[in-house]
């Protein structure tokens, strides 16, 4: 690389996600000055309930978009200063000894399961039921890939060489450097989340998710240098041979800086694949024991979270089974889909008719293993506008269960909502949050909030921006603010208040009979 970072001030961002990557070039206002989007195929199944991707298939189409990005005669690629990536949460990879994936990535969404038996003894096992928390140790345990690996392909974990997330999959191919940010870990691995760094050799999280330290990246903070682009990722992909790599986050931490959340005063909606409810703290505040605040994308700061595990997927499941028109429609005009989909609900009141929904198509850790999807309240006069609509308010309903919840452990009263995600271009979703949160819901310049937050972690690493307050003051504006209209805001706090809350509980008993019936989904 040559020339000094005084005529470098673009930032160059990856954003690996579940259903595209995206490449930007990003100036140090926060203007996205170029971006490139390639669709992929989320994942592949095995067997019902996988979910596994090839980790070269994600490199592949990274380099493809860097190219496209970087070949663009819109990019000066000498004034790019530093490369920062984002990724997908919790999939995991294998490397032999040469740095080669030994077997698919297990993705976040996969919903195997590993055996806890000997993994918790049972004087431990006992002492979790005494205090009611064995149920979220016993998933942890289930959920942890290496653990269903060693259990299941001994063979492929006697070859592992290094265990890494997606996110230090990409860093190793970029920077030829096994390390990751502590910004990334957000999974099941003997992370200590309070501290920000792997457990102590004597922490219990090393029999609950057993394997040698040797196979874990070096952490570095957020904004830290990862290391640098190699000659051989130079060639293939276009990017600077030389560029310094910067720490950043998950997609997710990523989300919640890029969306201006620096306080817990501020809640930050996700409306992605999972949709989500964060607030930022200085402090470690988790929703309740077991259950860890996770990494922010700022250093030594924290992002409290509750979880819709299938978030706006739903509204990609609805658009696929039923929105067929629309989305022709929206791909002949050149325009979102979002807005001709908003233009299918502008008369359907708020409520939807009486239609509710309880959005737990997969269950996630907030929940418990049997929960399921639900909607309520059908009668003749329902449409497909009507179940479109009673999905937007199901997020909101959800994710304002959560928000009560952030705000009473926290003990700091939420003022506003920042919304970010492909969801927020939905003026409709937008105002339904509004009123669902009875809350002022800002949306910021741009929806690609996650590459903004690594571009502004990339900007502060760099010493373009003095520090991170004043970096998110330069790089993000609220554009557009929508505020609760009174007669909505009163229709669904009763509905949230005497419906919404009772139905888990009311619907919970039946669920459980659905599983012991049919088998699914499997303990």
């Amino acid at each position: 690389m040559t020339g000094s970072l005084e005529n470098r001030d673009w930032l160059l961002v990856f954003d690996v996600g579940t259903q595209s990557v995206r490449a930007a070039v990003i100036d140090l206002n926060g203007h996205i000055l170029k971006l490139i989007k390639t669709p992929i195929d989320p994942y592949f199944s095995r067997q019902p309930g996988w979910a596994e991707q090839e980790p070269d298939y994600y490199w592949q189409n990274l380099v493809a978009t860097a190219q496209k990005l970087l070949g663009s005669h819109e990019v000066q690629v000498e004034r790019i200063a530093g490369v920062s990536l984002t990724c997908q949460r919790t999939t995991m990879v294998n490397l032999d000894k040469k740095g080669n994936p030994l077997r698919p990535a297990i993705l976040w969404l996969d919903q195997r399961k590993a055996d806890d038996t000997y993994r918790i003894s049972p004087l431990i096992r006992w002492g979790l039921k005494t205090i009611g928390q064995h149920h979220l140790v016993e998933k942890a345990v289930q959920e942890c890939k290496s653990n269903w690996i060693q259990d299941h392909e001994p063979e492929i974990w006697e070859k592992t060489e290094k265990f890494l997330f997606l996110s230090g999959f990409m860093t190793h191919r970029l920077t030829g450097e096994y390390r990751d940010s502590a910004g990334n870990m957000v999974g099941y691995l003997p992370f200590n989340f309070k501290r920000q760094t792997w457990s102590k050799a004597r922490d219990m999280r090393w029999k609950f998710f057993e394997m040698d330290p040797s196979i874990l990246p070096r952490l570095v903070k957020p904004g830290d240098v990862l290391g640098h682009v190699t000659p051989e990722a130079s060639q293939k992909t276009g990017i600077p041979e030389g560029l310094p790599m910067i720490a950043a986050g998950t997609d997710k931490a990523c989300e919640v800086l890029g969306a201006a959340c620096l306080s817990p005063d501020t809640a930050c909606l996700s409306y992605g694949t999972t949709a989500t409810v964060n607030t930022a703290n200085e402090k470690y505040v988790q929703i309740r024991p077991f259950a860890p605040a996770y990494p922010s994308a700022v250093p030594d700061a924290y992002n409290t979270e509750v979880m819709v595990y299938r978030g706006f997927w739903l509204v990609s499941w609805f658009k696929e089974q039923f929105g067929l028109r629309e989305m022709q429609m929206a791909s002949k005009r050149n325009m979102a889909p979002e807005a001709l989909f908003d233009e299918l609900i502008e008369n359907i009141p708020p409520g939807s008719m009486g239609l509710m929904l309880q959005p737990y198509w997969s269950p996630g850790m907030n929940t418990d293993a049997d929960a399921k999807g639900a909607i309520i309240g059908f009668g003749d006069v329902h449409t497909r506008a009507h179940i479109y609509r009673s999905i937007l308010e199901g997020l909101g309903f959800a994710l304002k269960d959560g928000m009560l919840a952030l705000q009473k452990k926290n003990r700091v009263k939420i003022e506003c909502l920042r919304v970010s995600g492909g969801g927020s271009q939905s003026d409709a979703a937008m105002q339904i949050t509004a009123d669902i949160f009875d809350l002022p819901a800002q949306r910021p310049h741009t929806y690609e909030t996650s590459a903004l937050g690594a571009a502004i972690d990339a900007a502060v690493g760099l010493k373009l921006h003095a520090d991170f307050p004043s970096a998110v003051r330069e790089m993000v504006r609220i554009t557009d603010v929508f505020e609760p209209i009174p007669k909505n805001r009163d229709l669904y706090r009763e509905l949230f208040e005497r419906v919404y809350l009772k139905m888990y509980g009311r619907l919970k008993p039946i669920y459980n009979e659905i599983r012991a019936i049919t088998g699914y989904p499997a303990l």
